[in-house]
C-alpha cells in the first residue's frame, strides 16, 4: 500500500545591497540579494518547508533556528540536503517538486534549467521531477517594488507500507 503526502512551503526575504541573490544555490546576477540569517536562499527555504511539512517533521525554523549562531551565513543547499535526509530516513521518496519564485528582477527563466538541476541533484531525483517557474507581482506590493523575493514550493512524497 502506498501513502502519499503533499507538502507546501513558502518563504519571503527582503532584498538588500551587498548580498548575493541565490536560488537553489545558484548565484543570479543582481544588484541586491536576500537578507537572511543563513545565506538567505528563499527557494531552498521554501523547498525545505514543503518537504518537512509533507513528512510531518517540523519546519526550517525548528531545525535551523535563526536564534542559533551555528546557522549564521549557512549554506541553504547544505541545510536542504540535511533536511531531506531526515525525510528519506523516515521512508519517504520525493515524487515531484513544483516551485514558484516571485521577483521583478532578476528574471528566473534564463537560469531555470540550472536551478532545476541544482535542486534535482540536492534531492537525488531526475530533473523531470523538479520544476521552477518565475513570476512577477506586476510592480505591486513589496515584491513588485523590488524590495523582496518570495518562493512557494509544493511537493508530493510517497512511502510504501508493507
Amino acid at each position: 500500500m502506498s501513502i502519499l503526502r503533499i507538502g507546501l512551503g513558502h518563504d519571503l526575504h527582503q532584498l538588500v545591497e551587498g548580498r548575493r541573490f541565490l536560488l537553489a544555490g545558484i548565484v543570479l546576477p543582481s544588484e541586491k540579494g536576500e537578507l537572511g540569517h543563513s545565506d538567505g536562499d528563499v527557494l531552498a527555504h521554501a523547498v525545505m518547508d514543503a518537504l518537512l511539512g509533507a513528512a510531518a517533521l517540523g519546519d526550517i525554523g525548528e531545525l535551523f533556528p535563526p536564534s542559533d549562531p551555528t546557522w549564521k551565513d549557512a549554506d541553504s543547499m547544505g541545510l536542504l540536503r540535511s533536511a531531506f535526509s531526515l525525510v528519506t530516513a523516515k521512508g519517504w521518496r520525493l515524487v515531484n517538486l513544483d516551485c514558484i519564485v516571485v521577483c521583478e528582477t532578476p528574471k528566473v527563466l534564463p537560469h531555470r534549467e540550472t536551478i532545476r538541476a541544482s535542486l534535482a541533484a540536492a534531492l537525488s531525483v531526475g530533473m523531470e521531477a523538479v520544476f521552477v517557474k518565475g513570476k512577477t507581482n506586476e510592480r505591486m506590493d513589496s515584491t513588485g517594488a523590488g524590495l523582496a523575493v518570495e518562493a512557494t514550493a509544493v511537493c508530493l512524497l510517497e512511502r510504501v507500507e508493507h
